[in-house]
């Protein structure tokens, strides 16, 4: 028999997609419902306390509605704050996103990375563990930016955006002591593949930019091995957690990663 339950992405905002993509390459068939909440966005700015007491309570009454099969915390900040808050409250799997600081260490022959996240997640403890568990041998410098949060959100409005923000952003890591020595930069937000190229071209020398997209779809579909998927799956499903005039942009972007339905909680 067909199984209709969906797959649960949730952000912040858009930044999850980035996940979603990889997901839907491997798992096409897949039903999505992806929710961004922008009524409490953007978390990088916000304490470890709001965003432990949010996330749990906004998922458990998402999965009331939806019933997925999996959740997906497609966010770097609420995964490193409140993952194991909500994988002890829901009775279903939770796959969490975490800083690529393993893949991007083992590929560094510099042996210096950098992490560029938000506040919130480049001040976590979890980033001093996986750093020290990985990265022992490394130079590992960390920047965080709110403002290229702000871009990648205007970049998937279609909205242009100004290279000058993304030098700023380049900048903050690179101009760091020690900074000139890195070669590969872990993207630590979910957000932050989306203006991936931008970033690129900010870079004052080639850079290698690492991220957690496919390998948490590879999670994903591990976890779902086995599992039927129906054969002409309902339209994705964006959801934001505040009613907004949705932009025919941000409807147009949407659409792009396969989100033809706009719902509210």
């Amino acid at each position: 028999m067909s199984d209709n339950r969906p797959i649960l992405f949730f952000d912040s905002g858009v930044g999850g997609l980035s996940v979603l993509a990889p997901t839907r390459l491997l798992l096409p068939n897949a039903p999505i419902v992806y929710a961004a909440d922008n009524g409490g966005f953007p978390y990088g700015t916000k304490s470890e306390a709001e965003i432990a007491a949010r996330v749990p309570a906004l998922l458990g009454r998402l999965v009331e509605r939806y019933h997925p099969r999996l959740v997906v915390i497609a966010c770097n900040t609420a995964s490193t704050i409140a993952l194991g808050a909500v994988r002890a409250a829901l009775d279903l799997p939770v796959v969490g996103t975490v800083p690529a600081i393993k893949p991007a260490a083992a590929q560094s022959s510099a042996r210096a990375i950098g992490v560029l996240g938000t506040n919130a997640t480049v001040r976590q403890p979890y980033v001093d563990d996986l750093s020290a568990r990985f990265a022992a041998d490394c130079l590992v410098l960390r920047h965080g930016s709110a403002r290229l949060v702000e871009l990648a959100e205007a970049r998937l409005r279609g909205e242009a955006t100004d290279p000058a923000d993304y030098a700023t952003v380049m900048a903050g890591l690179l101009d760091q002591p020690g900074g000139d020595r890195i070669d590969t930069i872990v993207l630590a937000c979910t957000h932050f593949p989306l203006v991936e190229a931008e970033l690129a071209a900010a870079s004052p020398r080639p850079l290698s930019f690492v991220h957690g997209g496919d390998g948490i779809a590879r999670r994903i579909a591990f976890l779902t091995e086995g599992q039927q998927w129906p054969a002409n799956p309902a339209p994705g499903i964006a959801l934001f957690t505040a009613p907004f005039d949705v932009p025919p942009g941000l409807t147009a972007g949407l659409r792009d990663y396969g989100l033809d339905e706009i719902h509210f909680l």
